[in-house]
């Protein structure tokens, strides 16, 4: 195998790494991470408190990328913590495709 063709490889299994789900029982783990965590601060329905609506609605101009780094590294300057600490980038992907749905 080449070099280039070598990092192809290497590439397109990170990414693939990247975007993995998480496992049903995660996936459990972050709903009610959705729900309780996020919902002290958004609502219990999402449509807001101390934290802005999480409402797809509201989120429908907003990237992806936006939301994962927003959940990843919180808000400066808002009570939005970072919650890295315990979430992976594919957790917090999953909970902008839950809140989308």
């Amino acid at each position: 195998m080449s070099g280039p063709e070598r990092l192809g490889l290497i590439l397109l299994l990170g990414c693939s790494v990247a975007v993995a789900e998480p496992d049903l029982a995660r996936q459990q783990e972050l709903s009610n991470l959705l729900k309780h965590d996020c919902g002290a601060c958004h609502g219990l329905s999402r449509k807001g408190g101390l934290g802005p609506s999480l409402l797809a609605a509201d989120l429908a101009g907003k990237s992806d990328e936006f939301l994962v780094a927003t959940i990843l590294q919180g808000r400066k300057g808002t009570a939005m913590p970072p919650w890295r600490s315990m979430l992976s980038e594919a957790d917090a992907l999953w909970l902008v495709k839950a809140l989308r749905e």
